[in-house]
């Protein structure tokens, strides 16, 4: 293990660009220009971020000087390279700058969950399946193109054949400073140990309900037990930051709103509350009847905690509140009640590799085809990725009677 001292002497016009893996599997860059530390896409760390000369001053909470390093790479770039490099290569046609994708490694679950796909669900063929060489060629040209975050879903992309060795290959690209993973819990009690090393630093759970009967009512297969256990196991092994995804359905858990949010706060994790998106024809229920807005969900929190707003935002869509002086963060996602597009950062790739630009509509770029016919074409493929960019559009349309409504399952899209 490298450590490295970094000290404020320097009076070269030169910029040197230190990149490296940190001890938590966090890509971390940091630039220093006459000896003041400028640039540093995290705070987590306690890295100093001084912009000098630039439009804005920020402070950090700490002023620690050392970066411990595993993999270190040091070149000089003079300033005008250097700002290049940081230039945004995916911008859309509204200007919205992608630097976060999520990748779905597979469409198959060991679950049945009922907002997410029917119970008898047929699954794509193994052909029709990107390899994990491909994908891990799409995560390395994305990165390439400034994406610095990634996300794997399914799925449950743990149940995927060797999807360790996939995410220990992504997990050491430079430029990544996020690594993070989508899971429904069931493989987090042996796995979550080898995550942390392999890389990823946060992983969101899947979980509706803290009651046997409930929760295998709503996942159809599903046990609450194992769950909890691999919840538990991720919280002993130290992920920078875990949060649990619930959806509320009316008439099914609304009741347990707060359970669940005490829950998090027993174990100092975060939770978001996420409404039910209109994917798919599902069979179990009515999503015009079944659905909770975030409003509700908020009335029926304030009734015990005080919320207070964080100006903080993420990579994500979440709009975070503190709960009185708890460690524990509430998220609110609202695709249906409160749009977020004009702000929306974000594309997905499916596991049949359609780059889709939107969660809600069907624009896309069939990228697996873009593979297979000019294989181990790194040059190709940005071309088309960056084209892809002017496809997205400005906002998606849930429930609207005078705009197509999407027959993709959840699972198919990436969750």
């Amino acid at each position: 293990m490298l450590n490295l001292q970094v000290a404020l002497t320097s009076s070269s016009n030169l910029a040197p660009d230190i990149t490296g893996k940190v001890i938590s599997g966090r890509q971390c860059y940091i630039s220093f220009k006459a000896g003041i530390l400028y640039h540093c896409p995290s705070e987590r760390h306690g890295f100093p971020y001084e912009k000098q000369g630039y439009r804005q001053a920020r402070r950090v909470k700490t002023s620690l000087m050392s970066l411990s390093t595993s993999k270190l790479k040091m070149s000089h770039l003079e300033p005008q390279e250097e700002a290049q490099q940081q230039a945004p290569k995916l911008v859309d046609k509204h200007g919205r700058h992608i630097d976060y994708v999520r990748l779905s490694v597979t469409d198959r679950c060991d679950f049945r969950c009922v907002y997410c796909m029917s119970e008898e669900m047929t699954f794509l063929p193994r052909k029709q399946v990107l390899s994990l060489e491909e994908i891990y060629q799409v995560a390395k040209t994305f990165t390439e193109l400034g994406v610095n975050k990634l996300r794997l879903t399914g799925g449950e992309p743990l149940v995927r054949k060797n999807v360790m060795s996939l995410i220990e290959k992504i997990g050491s690209l430079p430029g990544l400073n996020e690594l993070l993973l989508t899971t429904n819990g069931s493989q987090l009690e042996k796995l979550a140990a080898p995550l942390k090393a392999a890389g990823v630093t946060r992983i969101n759970v899947s979980l509706d309900s803290l009651d046997a009967e409930s929760f295998h009512r709503m996942t159809r297969t599903g046990k609450l037990d194992k769950v909890l256990r691999g919840i538990e196991a991720a919280v002993d092994v130290g992920f920078e930051g875990i949060r649990l995804n619930t959806v509320i359905l009316r008439g099914r858990n609304e009741h347990e709103i707060l359970d669940l949010l005490e829950y998090a706060i027993g174990l100092g994790i975060n939770i978001a509350y996420i409404e039910e998106m209109p994917l798919g024809e599902v069979s179990d229920h009515d999503r015009l009847e079944t659905t909770f807005s975030n409003d509700d969900v908020r009335n029926v929190i304030s009734e015990r905690y005080t919320l207070s707003a964080i100006e903080e935002t993420t990579a994500g869509p979440s709009r975070y509140y503190e709960v009185d002086s708890h460690q524990t963060r509430v998220g609110f996602i609202s695709p249906v009640s409160h749009n977020f597009c004009d702000t929306c950062n974000r594309v997905r790739l499916t596991v049949e590799g359609r780059l889709l630009l939107c969660l809600g509509n069907e624009h896309s770029m069939d990228l697996r085809k873009v593979l297979r016919e000019n294989p181990g074409n790194d040059d190709i493929l940005k071309e088309h990725i960056i084209k892809a960019m002017d496809l997205k559009p400005l906002r998606h349309y849930f429930y609207d009677k005078d705009e197509p409504q999407l027959v993709r399952f959840m699972n198919m899209t990436g969750g």
